[in-house]
This record gives structure tokens, sequence and C-alpha cells, in this order.
């Protein structure tokens, strides 16, 4: 490596104390495709001396292969690792590099710049301290380039250069650079900026990069190694509020009981007080204990394993906070979120929850808006689709301590997990509870389920059955009513048609109101198990995730999931309503099991093939499983 600290020969011990005691910036490249991201990495690494001989003449050797430059060395291909990347000349995963001057170390993120990669670019920024935006000097502000300045502004990036770059193919004009810097001023002024610092270059010729250049002589700002190495990006989290999320309860052996994890924010000492949450208990800090000594005091950032002074309990997932300032608790939420899936979002669907080292089930009950990221303004919507932003309202199945992500951006934070393909599909951040939705209370009531149950000499359950249109579902429905009522028991039939003349009225059929149009049914449905009945639920729930959310909200054994297995080409022979053929012309959109999907159960409590068996037949089965079963028992 041609980069030399004279001290590493004379005095190592002090080389090892400059370094470690160097301020740290992370900072990442993002921008447009092909606005030279790369290239200004490699770049600012090449004129640095920051990279080591091997390295250099392997680069020297791709760039004969894979490179667009020619006969020169394309700087690009020092971040550019993958395969594919290399192949298409652009960026696609996050490549991270560590670089240190005689003044600063930095962590580098070369985000992508193709909008199919957006949720990479998101990843990057969420733990840096600084944008680097490229401008493409010949095209000026483009779509990407609001979306990636928006994203950084939303994941509580404070500082911004504008890099204007390939300014050598426009003669480094002065009215060009500060017309482009004008319309993104001017873009920005409400995305709440610390600063922005706009730098005329050419990373391909290093103009502008580690040093002044002559070709831009009415440039009077810092080249932008320089301004790296002195930007102020100290955002004061040292003096917030302490928070340690704990990841790790530390037990290896019965004399020691620790508590580990990444202090998120502020400072601890040893003898300070302080409160776990949820459960609210109190203790004193015995010892901070790092991998090679024990500490007086840690800050942020810092890994540790504390000890307290009590046995309390704490668990994965709990928060340990200053005594005089602890994070909020909440369930309801209002968010911001970034949708980073193909599948598109649909309130009312549930997901995982993630944030700090907490797991938990959460659905959107419902979209507010999407941001459009051309202007910044409002949009009525429904759903997210890739890479959109919206500000949804938020519930957990339980609640969290948590900050809001403008005061702490780790506590403030989270990801949506779908369920089934354990698939990152949003990042999201808290912006502050709904504390109407929280100050709302269950309230206990004297008769329970168990003695309503027990009034009608049955125990209470779900009968979901699901199929196409036409399958059979209400008919076989109706008749299991009819032999339980001979037999004198409680039922009642929620019937997806007469349902949507009543609760369900003002939906229609896209995959938005379906998954909404279940989800009520499926609350409604619980409400009636809690009164003790035996309820028939006959839709076609065509979605898997929702028949899911619907046998979750009940307690085990309560929910029958009945697969009324028709073949399509049989239902639609049958065509009793006449909707496949209208379907069929066209005149109905969204019609399942021709241009929506039917997800078959996978493992359904009972399968009904129509083919083999009537109406008849089928519900006399259905009733039979419920004796088998001990549905039709009186309860104990």
């Amino acid at each position: 490596m041609s980069h030399h600290d004279e001290l590493i020969a004379t005095d190592i011990l002090g080389y090892l104390n400059a370094q470690e005691n160097k301020s740290f910036l992370r900072f990442i490249t993002c921008g447009s495709v092909d606005d030279g991201k790369s290239t200004l990495i490699g770049r600012l690494l090449y004129d640095s001396k920051l990279i080591y001989e091997d390295q250099l003449a392997s680069i020297e050797n791709d760039s004969k292969k894979s490179g667009t430059q020619g006969d020169n060395i394309d700087l690009a291909l020092l971040v550019d690792g993958l395969a594919a990347e290399r192949e298409q000349g652009i960026t696609i995963d996050v490549a991270y590099r560590f670089f240190s001057t005689d003044k600063r170390k930095f962590i580098v993120a070369d985000t992508p710049g193709h909008e199919q990669y957006t949720r990479n670019m998101a990843t990057g920024a969420s733990t840096a301290d600084l944008a680097i935006l490229l401008i493409d000097a010949r095209y000026g502000v483009q779509v990407q380039t609001r979306r990636h300045a928006y994203i950084a502004s939303l994941l509580g990036i404070r500082h911004i250069v504008c890099a204007i770059n390939k300014m050598d193919l426009i003669d480094f004009s002065e009215d060009v650079h500060n017309k482009i810097e004008s319309d993104f001023r001017e873009f920005s002024k409400d995305l709440g900026f610390s600063d922005i610092t706009c730098i005329p270059m050419s990373a391909l010729d290093g103009d502008n990069v580690t040093s002044k250049s002559k070709r831009a002589s009415w440039y009077q700002g810092p080249a932008l190694l320089e301004h790296l190495e002195t930007v102020d990006v100290d955002t004061g989290t040292l003096t917030s509020p302490f928070r340690l999320p704990v990841q790790w309860v530390n037990r290896p052996n019965l004399d020691f009981r620790g508590f580990s994890g990444t202090i998120a924010s502020g400072t601890v000492n040893v003898g300070e007080e302080i409160i776990v949450l949820p459960s609210g208990k109190r203790s004193t800090v015995k010892e901070i204990i790092t991998y090679d000594r024990n500490l007086d005091q840690a800050k942020e950032d810092q890994a540790v394993t504390i000890t307290l002074e009590d046995e309390i309990d704490i668990s994965r997932g709990d928060i340990i906070c200053s005594k005089d300032h602890p994070a909020e608790q909440s369930d309801q939420f209002q968010a911001h979120l970034l949708w980073m899936s193909e599948k598109e979002l649909f309130p009312g669907r549930q997901y995982l929850f993630k944030s700090t080292n907490k797991n938990l089930l959460a659905s959107i009950t419902r979209l507010k808006h999407k941001v459009n990221v051309n202007d910044l303004s409002l949009e009525p919507g429904r759903n997210l689709i890739l890479n959109e932003v919206g500000v949804c309202t938020l519930s957990l199945s339980a609640p969290i301590a948590f900050d809001t992500y403008k005061n702490n951006r780790t506590t403030g934070s989270f990801i949506l997990i779908d369920r089934h393909t354990n698939a990152t599909v949003g990042v999201g951040m808290l912006d502050f509870s709904l504390r109407r939705a929280a100050n709302v209370v269950w309230q206990e009531l004297d008769v329970e389920k168990t003695q309503r149950a027990q009034l009608k000499h049955q125990k209470p359950a779900v009968l979901w059955f699901t199929g196409l249109s036409g399958s059979g579902k209400s008919t076989i429905a109706n008749n299991v009513e009819k032999i339980l009522f001979d037999m004198g028991r409680h039922t009642y039939i929620l019937d997806g048609d007469n349902v949507r003349h009543g609760l369900n009225k003002d939906l229609g059929f896209t995959d938005a109101d379906r998954v909404e149009n279940i989800r009520r049914v499926s609350e409604t449905a619980k409400l009636m198990t809690d009164a003790g009945l035996v309820t028939l639920v006959s839709f076609i729930s065509p979605f898997r995730a929702e028949r899911q959310i619907a046998r979750s909200l009940l307690e085990e054994n309560e929910f029958i999931e009945i697969h009324v297995n028709t073949p399509l080409e049989v239902a639609e022979a049958r065509d009793v309503k006449g909707l496949y053929a209208k379907a069929r012309a066209g005149k109905i959109k969204n019609f399942t099991g021709i241009d929506s999907e039917y997800q078959e159960p996978l493992n359904p409590e009972i399968v009904i093939n129509t083919v083999d068996m009537t109406a008849e037949e089928a519900a006399e089965r259905i009733v039979e499983y419920l004796k088998a079963n001990g549905y039709l028992d009186t309860v104990a």
C-alpha cells in the first residue's frame, strides 16, 4: 500500500493510539445509473494512495477484460465486485470500503443507482452520516436523484454533497453547475438537510476529488476529500438518553448473568441507575465488560455486556434505558414506510415486525397517503408497490419500547418481513405513537367464552369454507348449519355475498379490497366464537396469508379450514350466477381463477371434492368430523 505513516516504523503504539482516536465518518454514494459513483470511490482511493499494490495490479488486469475505459485503468472495478456488475457496467449490490487518512477514518457504501435496486441504496443509507449524491452534469437532477435525496432525508442523513460529475464533458461550465445547484436546492429545501455542499468534478480525471482542479478555477469551495475530512457530523447522540437493546442474555455459568448488546445512544457508567423496559424494573450497573477489559464508562456504538446489582428478569429484545429518560412504549404508531418488495403492500395483511432485537406480528391498519418523490406531494393510495414511500398507521401484537426515528435511528426504525418467505419487504421509521389508540384498554368482562359455550352445550369453532366461486361452499355450509340446527346447536353463517351487502359493501374486488374484506370477516368470526357459537364462514378468501391471519386470531383448534376443492373447469361449467361468463368477456375484473390468483390451502383440516360427492354427503362428513373431535360435546 503506498499510503504510509512514519509512526508505524518509529512508534507503533503511538500509531495505534492515533488511529483509535481519529474521528469516524460513514458515508454513501448514490444517484442515478451511470452517474459515476463507483468511479468516484475508485478515484478517491487511488489518488489518496490507499490501494494495495496487488489490488492495483489486479484491477489493471481486470480493466483489460471488462473495463469501460479502453487502455486506461477502470477505477470503478475497485468496488464493482460482482460478475454481473462488471458485465453490465452498473452497481447492483452495496459495496462497503474502509479507508483512512491522516485526519479521519471512513466507511463508504457504494450504492446502486438503478431504480430496481433502490432497496439496496436504503440499506446503505440507514447507517450513514453523509451522502454523496452524484449528478451527471449533462442531464441535471433526475427522478432517481430526487428519490435518493428523499430517502436519504427520510433515513436521517442531514449532510449532503452534490457531486456534479462529468464536468469535463461540458467544459466545466459554471452556468450549468449553478443551474443544477439551484434546481437541487429548490427541490430539497423542505427535506431538512443541515448542509448541502455542491462540488463540480470529474471522477474519471480526478478533478476536485482529492485536490482542487485548475479546470474549475471559478469554484472556491473545497475538494471532496477535504470536505469529508472536515465536515462536522456530530449528531449529539452521546448526550442522548442511554439505550441498550438486549441482544443476548449472557450466562456462561451459574455465577454470572450479564446482558449483551450494542449501545444505541448515550453513555452509561458503573454505579448508574437504569430502568428496563417493558417490565419497568430498576437496578444499578455493577460492571461494564468488553472482550478484553472492564470499563468505567461505555458509549454509543460500543458492544458491551453489563451486569446489575439486582437479579431482575431481562430477556432478548428488552431495552435498558437511563433512569430519568426511559423510552416510550406503545403498540400503535404512525410511520413512514419504504416498500422493498415486488409483491405489493396490502393494509390489513400481517407481517413480522423487527425492531432492534424484538420480533412481533404487525399489520398496516391504514395507508394514509403515498409520497411522490418528484415533487414531494402527497397522493392517495390503497397499497404500495416496489420503491414507493407511504405514511401509514401500524398496529403491533404487543407494545414495544421505542423512540421516534428523528430522536434515535436505532430504536425508532423497523423492518417488515413476509411471514411465508422470510423476505424483508419494507423498512420503516416510527413517527409517533398513536396515543389515543394506546389509551384504549381491554375491558374485562365477568361472563367468558367458556361459560357461553357451556350454556350452548358445544365448543366454539370457526368452519372456514374456502374455494373458487361456484365450488359449492355456500351450499355445503348451509347444509351443515341445518344439520347442526336440528341437533340443537347454536350457529351462524357469514356468507361472502351476504356480507358484501352490509359490513363490507364499501369494498371492491381489488387485491387490497379482498385483504380488507377477509380482515373484517376474521374479526367478526372471532367475536362470534367468543359468544360460544359455531360460525360457518363461506368466502373465496383467495390468499393464504389472510386465512392464516384468521387462524391466528383464534385459540388452538378453534379454526377448521375446509377446502372445497372444485376444479376451475367444473366450477365454470356450473356458473350458476353467470359470473365466469362475464369475467371471460371482460365485464368483471379481478375475478378469482380468471384474472386474479387463488392460492389453495396447504394443510387444511378437511378437503371436500365436490366432483366425487354431493353437497349433502359433504355436509355429513363435516359434521362427523365435528363429532369425532369433540366440538359438539358439552364443554366441561
